[in-house]
């Protein structure tokens, strides 16, 4: 079969499993049976600020109840990439109340008072990786709620790349969920999505991928601003902005066509929305940190992006695929199938290759290593894109079988595709390591899709030396080869470790570093109590050989614009914590820590709720308003940095920790003849270099 002739019928097959998929999309839920009216989402506006080192985006909803009875509102959405939940606002009476985070069962207890009581309540849970719930009771006949929710999370560049994801398509992973509940996902009245990109860094351009409505407009060298609305009445809405030049993105989608009679939006596609610094640029070290007293505790955000010092591989090498083929792989394995073609033909012919499927139990259809050759890869190309998906996922089974027959003489590496929900055969997180232990071989895993159980394979990668990329049904195939594909030709810095000397430091996070590819930075958490100037090194080996960077600059003894850090710092404690529930079970302190963390600092877990009562009942259970002061701070402080310059965050200009510049991917635009070569690179750039 001639490629063009592979290609067209694998796109058709596709294609077709795609449209036949069953998922749920963020929304509004109703029980299946009926047993409810349903309501509507009447305005969905979200807006996002991107500042070096972090996002934070809010989400302002406005439920609508159209009968004549009152009811309770169940909106859903999935759990963003390392997302911390901070701010839940119900509006009551026409005022803005901000939550307060408790213990899960005293919080879900007080709500259902309220709701039973007929008074205004709400509530955010998490439903562990998956989703968040809102809960809002009542909605009254014939009126509007007015909800807010604000969460931030890290904003890491790699290799020149940064990319932002505003999760809608919720997974379709819980299948109890998705029996029980139906999502209306249809914003009836206006839709909005307007964010702001604030960089130190010279950016060269941005763009939203499959988007042609957005309006991209620079308004600077680091600051970009992107607005997307529509509405039902009029369509797509016009922004008092001009279009810049941006790079060119695939007409594959477009906002919902609003007109007379249907919706503004649906929300069943996750936007993304990508940068590239400018070429060029040094490697550096920044600082953010938040420390509102001189004498006491600070917290700080040191971000390290590498110099280019690390060196290509060019040996064979031997790849295996382990790719997950369960019924909760339905509206994703398009993505897989097609990936894994363009895999295998940019792989070298001296290399080899094996292809592990896995649902309820793994199976292999190569039957060993084969070489790399044209009839190869025409063959199991054709294999992978005819299965079908379906069954349960045996993860653990599909993983066992890959690591088989690995050959020490040769430089190898796993690729596992999956949504990571392991439910056949075993499934305790503590196995999967002591599995992954068993060998010395890189673990790269592609997390396919919102609602992926992240923790579980971020795990997995890291006690391997790899590392996981999430990929996004509406993610840019472009904008995904160039935040990966350096990792397949370079070494590796493994063993790494950062030390802070000169000042008091602690809860120093990530505990384990592991490894850094080329491009990637290295983002650390911590506190610290003083001021003054430190002496920061940073160690590894590549290919056994002994590697230090060593830099020396000042911690401030007061600073007060970041206060959203401290948040970031708990949200990572919180995820060290969680590990070591999945690693050896639940213990008692450890869910006391998070809890404790957790109510400190304003954040959702899964042991923890942000509940919304009237100021009365907030006093009546004695609840303190201190998420309401945190939260008040932390947007007095937003809008101070958003009416001053963009501040450099570089702490490292006096003692560079590199001499060299940052990997990129190389300026330049990209036209349509360019992103057509690209196009055959997909999955090749998305395997990360093997271990040097």
């Amino acid at each position: 079969m001639s490629f063009p002739t592979l290609l067209r019928a694998t796109v058709f097959g596709l294609g077709a499993w795609v449209l036949s998929s069953a998922s749920q999309a963020a929304g509004l839920l109703t029980p299946s049976d009926g047993s409810l009216p349903p309501l509507s989402i009447r305005d969905h506006r979200v807006e996002v600020i991107i500042e070096d080192g972090y996002a934070t985006t809010t989400v302002e909803q406005v439920f609508h109840n159209p009968h004549a009875r009152d009811l309770e509102a169940h909106y859903s959405f999935p759990v963003p990439e390392k997302g911390a939940v901070g701010e839940f606002t119900l509006w009551i009476d026409g005022n803005p109340v901000v939550g307060e985070v408790l213990e899960k069962q005293r919080a879900r207890q007080i709500y259902e008072d309220e709701k039973t009581a007929g008074r205004d309540a709400g509530i955010t849970e998490q439903d562990a990786y998956r989703t968040f719930d809102i809960f809002v009771s009542p909605v009254r006949a014939n009126t509007d709620t007015r909800i807010k929710l604000v969460y931030v999370q890290p904003a890491h560049v790699d290799t020149g790349i940064g990319r932002y994801v505003y999760p809608l398509e919720e997974g379709g992973v819980d299948e109890v969920k998705l029996a029980f509940w139906t999502a209306n996902e249809a914003v009836t009245g206006t839709f909005s999505f307007d964010l702001r990109l604030r960089s130190s860094y010279p950016v060269d351009a941005v763009r939203m991928p499959g988007l042609p409505g957005a309006i991209v407009t620079q308004v600077s060298d680091g600051e970009w601003h992107i607005q997307l609305t529509s509405n039902a009445a009029n369509g797509p809405a016009p922004a008092n902005a001009e279009p810049q030049p941006a790079l060119a993105a695939p007409a594959t989608a477009s906002a919902f066509p609003a007109s007379a009679g249907t919706p503004a939006y649906q929300l069943d596609k996750d936007l993304v929305v990508y940068w590239r610094h400018r070429a060029g640029l040094p490697g550096s070290v920044d600082l953010v940190t938040h420390k509102p007293s001189a004498e006491g505790r600070g917290t700080f955000m040191l971000s390290v992006t590498p110099g280019e010092d690390l060196k290509p591989i060019s040996e064979g090498r031997d790849w295996v695929f382990v790719l997950d083929i369960s019924g909760s792989m339905s509206g994703k394995y398009a993505t897989l199938a097609d990936g894994v073609q363009r895999a295998l033909k940019k792989l070298r012919p001296e290399d080899r290759f094996r292809i592990v499927v896995f649902d309820n139990r793994a199976n292999e259809l190569t039957g060993g290593f084969v070489t790399a050759t044209a009839e190869h890869v025409t063959h199991y190309s054709v294999a992978v894109a005819n299965i079908g998906p379906g069954g349960g996922t045996d993860l653990y089974d599909g993983l066992k079988l890959g690591l088989k027959s690995l050959d020490p003489d040769r430089s190898s590496g796993i690729v596992l595709v999956t949504d990571g929900v392991a439910n056949v055969g075993e499934t305790a997180q503590k196995k999967f390591i002591e599995l992954i232990r068993q060998k010395d071989v890189r673990l790269f895993t592609l997390v396919m899709g919102n609602s992926a159980n992240r923790p579980l394979l971020e795990t997995l990668t890291r006690e391997s030396g790899g590392f996981a990329i999430s990929v996004s049904n509406s993610d840019d195939i472009v904008g995904q080869l160039l935040t990966a594909t350096a990792k397949l030709t370079h070494a590796a810095l493994h063993g790494v470790n950062v030390t802070i000397d000169g000042i008091k430091t602690a809860d120093v996070l990530p505990q384990t570093i592991s490894s850094l590819y080329r491009g990637q930075q290295l983002v650390m958490f911590g506190h610290y109590w003083g001021d003054g100037m430190a002496d920061v090194t940073l160690v590894g080996k590549v290919s056994g050989e002994h590697k230090q960077y060593h830099t020396r600059f000042a911690f401030p003894a007061f600073s007060t614009s970041n206060p959203e850090i401290e948040r970031l710092w708990a949200f990572a404690s919180i995820e060290e914590l969680n590990q070591q529930t999945a690693d050896f079970g639940e213990k008692p302190d450890i869910r006391q820590a998070v809890v404790d963390i957790a109510t400190e600092h304003g954040l959702v877990t899964d042991y923890t709720s942000m509940l919304v009562v009237s100021d009365e009942i907030f006093a009546k259970h004695g609840i303190e308003r201190s998420n309401r002061a945190r939260v008040a701070n932390e947007q007095a402080a937003r809008q101070q940095r958003a009416q001053a310059p963009v501040q450099s965050r570089r702490v490292d200009t006096q003692q560079p920790m590199y001499n060299g510049t940052r990997a990129t991917h190389g300026g330049g635009r990209f036209g349509p003849l360019a992103l057509l070569m690209l196009l055959p690179l997909l999955w090749l750039a998305r395997l990360p270099a093997l271990k040097a």
